[in-house]
């Protein structure tokens, strides 16, 4: 996806020193930096949620993962509760 922002001059000169120390163009040093920012919200989002959203988005996400075509008798239902 590609989209145009715009950046002040005194931003702009500093991306480039960076890019300069960093070895990367300006635009993969900013891909870079949008990538660790948004690490960073998701990070914080997930530290700030309780044991029980922890717990469900655990389940929701092993749910995601599961295979649907894999299926199982009504009996191995009832000998795995006993």
């Amino acid at each position: 996806m590609k989209k145009l922002i715009n950046v002040n001059d005194t931003t702009l000169t500093k991306l480039k020193v960076l890019s300069a120390f960093e070895d990367l163009s300006v635009k993969a040093l900013m891909e870079k930096a949008i990538e660790w920012f948004v690490a960073e919200k998701e990070k914080e989002q997930l530290d700030n949620l309780t044991a029980e959203e922890k717990e469900d988005l655990g389940l929701l996400l092993l749910m995601q993962q599961v295979d649907r075509t894999d299926t199982v008798s009504e009996e191995e239902i009832f000998k795995a509760l006993e």
